[in-house]
C-alpha cells in the first residue's frame, strides 16, 4: 500500500510524461489558464510549468481566477505560476489580461444552476463569447462536458464525436452554448480551437470513485439506476489539455476525453467495499443506459492514460484509509434529469 500524503498525490499529478515534455517543446509562447482555481486548474498549471522546465524552456504559465481558494493560490505561486486575481465576468478585467498565444479555458459553473439558471448562462455562455473575442488570435483549448450527449443504451458503446448532441437541462445546454461561442470564433476569425469534452477526472480528493466510497463509509444507498460510468486519472486529463494546444484548428477540433474503460458502478462499489472492509448498500434496479463517452479518438491521438481504472479504484480506497482530505465537491454522477 502506498503511503499517501497530499504532497505525494500532487507530485504524481504534476510530474510530466516524456510525451508532454516533447510536446511542450513544440508549443510556442506562454500559456494562460482561465478559471484556474477549480478542481483541475492548480495541478494543470503546475504540470505545465514542470513540463516547460523539463523541456528547458523559459515559459510563463498564467493562472487566472478569483483567488478565493487561498491554498490553491499558494500552491501555484510556490511552483512558479504567475497568478492573476480577476473576475472574468467583469469585462474590463477580462480585456485587461495580457495577450498570450495559448489559452486553456476552464471557467464554468455547474452546481447551483437549478433556480439560478441566469448565473450559469452568464458564466457558461456569455463569458465564452467575450473570451473568444478577447483571445481571437490565440490557440484555445475549451473545457466542455460529456453530458451534452444523450443518455445511451449500454450496447451503444458510448457517444463518439460523430454522435448528435442532445443536452438535457439548462447546465448541459449552457455547456453547448459555450462550445458554440468558441466555434463561432473559429469559423469567423480563424481562431484555432480544441473543444475538450471531459467525462469525470479522478484526483482522489474528489471524483466519482470518491463519491461511491464516501457512500459506502456512510452506509448510504448506492443507486444502480445509472449502472456504469467513465473516468480518467486527472494527471492524464491535464496532460491531454496541455498537449491539445498542438491540435487546435479552425473549424474547431472536438474530442471526447475520458478513460478507455466502461466501469460498472456495482463492481466498483463492491471492490471499494472490500478494500474498505464495508459491504456497500446497493439499491434500485440495474439500469440499461447511462451517460457514456467513447474516447477512442483521444486514445489514438494522445495514447492511453498512465493509470488504469483498477489502479484508481485501489488508490481511492488507500487514500481514504490513509485519512486523505476531501475537496467536498460531489460529482452527482447519478443525476439523470439534468438538474444541478
Amino acid at each position: 500500500m502506498i503511503q499517501w500524503t497530499e504532497e505525494y498525490l500532487e507530485t504524481l499529478l504534476t510530474t510530466p510524461s516524456a510525451a508532454l515534455i516533447e510536446d511542450m517543446k513544440k508549443i510556442s509562447g506562454d500559456i494562460m489558464v482561465l478559471g484556474a482555481g477549480g478542481k483541475m486548474g492548480p495541478t494543470l498549471c503546475v504540470l505545465a510549468k514542470a513540463a516547460a522546465r523539463a523541456a528547458g524552456i523559459d515559459k510563463k504559465i498564467y493562472a487566472v481566477s478569483r483567488g478565493s481558494d487561498k491554498s490553491a493560490v499558494e500552491f501555484m505561486q510556490k511552483n512558479g505560476i504567475e497568478v492573476i486575481s480577476a473576475d472574468l465576468l467583469d469585462k474590463a478585467s477580462l480585456y485587461s489580461l495580457p495577450d498570450v498565444p495559448n489559452v486553456i479555458y476552464m471557467a464554468g459553473r455547474k452546481f447551483g444552476t437549478d433556480g439560478n439558471e441566469w448565473q450559469t448562462w452568464a458564466m457558461n455562455a456569455t463569458l465564452p463569447a467575450f473570451t473568444a473575442d478577447k483571445f481571437k488570435h490565440s490557440r484555445i483549448v475549451v473545457f466542455s462536458s460529456g453530458n451534452i450527449y444523450p443518455i445511451v443504451p449500454l450496447s451503444h458503446g458510448g457517444c463518439s464525436e460523430c454522435d448528435k448532441v442532445m443536452p438535457n437541462g439548462e447546465y448541459a445546454m449552457s455547456c453547448l452554448a459555450r462550445e458554440r461561442a468558441f466555434e463561432y470564433a473559429a469559423n469567423t476569425f480563424g481562431t484555432p480551437v480544441f473543444i475538450y469534452r471531459l467525462n469525470f477526472a479522478i484526483d482522489l480528493r474528489y471524483g466519482v470513485l470518491f463519491d461511491v466510497a464516501n457512500k459506502i463509509l456512510n452506509r448510504e444507498k448506492i443507486s444502480l439506476a445509472t449502472p456504469c460510468f467513465n473516468f480518467i486519472w486527472q494527471g492524464s486529463a491535464n496532460e491531454i489539455a496541455i498537449r491539445a494546444l498542438l491540435h487546435t484548428s479552425a473549424p474547431a477540433k472536438i474530442m471526447n476525453i475520458t478513460g478507455p474503460e466502461t466501469v460498472s458502478v456495482k463492481k466498483a462499489a463492491q471492490t471499494l467495499g472490500r478494500y474498505l472492509g464495508i459491504e456497500p448498500v446497493l439499491s434500485d434496479e440495474i439500469g440499461t443506459d447511462a451517460y457514456l463517452n467513447d474516447a477512442s479518438l483521444a486514445m489514438e491521438t494522445f495514447g492511453y492514460p498512465s493509470v488504469s481504472a483498477n489502479t484508481l479504484i485501489r488508490w481511492q480506497a488507500e487514500w481514504i484509509l490513509s485519512g486523505g482530505k476531501t475537496l467536498d465537491k460531489p460529482t452527482h454522477f447519478e443525476e439523470r434529469g439534468g438538474k444541478y
